[in-house]
């Protein structure tokens, strides 16, 4: 029986992507006034992101340093003048990133219908910076928000990552259900640790994968847990 639900955060409670796009755009109109925007400076910032994120998660750089590297590799992708203060230029992103952020229309909505259970998120942005997020969507009472940098450094799709979170709601793994837009950090990933996942595919374009469940909106989540009662 399902006694917790963590939620992922990016993608599934907050539109980090929308935000994003619109802080690059808004940081290179500043850094480089009266440069068209190129028509790939979101894709590349967004690839930038994977990359150098994963390299922070596996312990090949600091939280810092990743940044860093972006903001290089921004500019060395669409050819802009590398600021001499990088973390400045990080950090005025990262205002314009910050006035972005939004849960999505369906989130608040969804959370409300489900008391009874533990509640919480797991992530794999940078603790205070995703409390911060939290806060500012109007969910900072949701429950503890946990990332690899509070989770002894094991982020998603560690199986570690997913066991130290259910320690933390003080549940089995077996009794949370996974809620998140990623197929392997929110739904393949949690599943090899023994905890049960939904996939949120929100574009609504995909199959989910042989065995897994589908919702394409949060709004769907309380018919899913009462309309399974193993889950519930």
């Amino acid at each position: 029986m399902i006694k917790g639900i963590l939620f992922d955060l990016d993608g599934t409670l907050m539109d980090h992507r929308a935000a994003a796009d619109a802080g690059i755009a808004a940081w290179i109109a500043d850094h480089s006034p009266g440069l068209p925007l190129p028509e790939r400076a979101a894709r590349v910032w967004a690839e930038l992101e994977d990359v150098h994120l994963s390299a922070w998660h596996a312990g090949e750089c600091d939280l810092l340093e990743q940044r860093r590297r972006r903001i290089r590799g921004i500019c060395q992708a669409l050819r802009l003048a590398v600021p001499d203060d990088i973390d400045a230029a990080f950090a005025a992103f990262t205002r314009h990133y910050r006035a972005g952020w939004s849960a999505y229309p369906d989130a608040h909505a969804a959370l409300a219908h489900l008391g009874g259970y533990r509640l919480g998120v797991l992530t794999n942005g940078s603790s205070p910076v995703q409390i911060a997020k939290m806060g500012a969507i109007g969910l900072g009472e949701l429950g503890p928000v946990l990332s690899g940098d509070v989770l002894d450094g094991h982020f998603k799709p560690a199986p570690a990552s997913y066991l130290a979170a259910a320690e933390r709601l003080g549940l089995e793994p077996g009794a949370i259900l996974l809620v998140g837009d990623d197929l392997v950090n929110d739904v393949t990933g949690p599943a090899a640790a023994g905890m049960r996942s939904l996939w949120l595919d929100r574009l609504g374009v995909e199959t989910a994968p042989e065995g897994f469940a589908r919702i394409t909106t949060l709004s769907e989540l309380p018919g899913y847990l009462s309309g399974h009662s193993d889950l519930g």
